[in-house]
């Protein structure tokens, strides 16, 4: 099975360049676990909610000046469309990481989680989640 075929093809981005204000605004209003972040069309890192508070808010920083570039994941780890799903699962795994923004021909087409995995092949969501708590664990 390939990423195409179970990823979210609506990935809600906002540019690198907006505000961390911007962002937290996004996230109200679709309701989403993460915002890729981009420059252009090109993917540059990802924001989730726990960027937004321990980047932000725990640094008593300005979300009205705060760019998001500021407080991004970067070196963001990526998948391609046509890869299959077994390899995004081992990304994940490997990089303790639980989404994944899809690209193709280097610009973001989609996004995959763990949950969406889970839903699409549940015998390899079973084995991820007792090695991803094993490896916690280790942690």
């Amino acid at each position: 099975m390939l990423v195409k075929e179970i990823m979210a093809k609506q990935v809600i981005t906002i540019e690198a360049d907006e505000s961390v204000l911007e962002a937290c605004m996004i996230y109200k209003e679709k309701k989403v676990g993460c915002l890729v972040v981009t420059k252009g069309e090109s993917c540059v890192g990802i924001v989730t909610e726990r960027d937004l508070i321990e980047r932000t808010i725990c640094q008593q920083r300005d979300p009205e000046t705060t760019k998001v570039h500021e407080i991004m994941s970067s070196g963001i780890k990526v998948v391609d469309a046509l890869d299959t799903v077994e390899k995004a699962l081992e990304t994940m795994k490997h990089y303790k990481i639980k989404k994944l923004p899809v690209i193709s021909a280097e610009k973001v087409v989609g996004i995959i989680t763990v949950t969406d995995i889970a839903k699409a092949r549940p015998d390899l969501s079973e084995r991820f989640m007792e090695s991803w708590m094993k490896a916690q664990w280790r942690d």
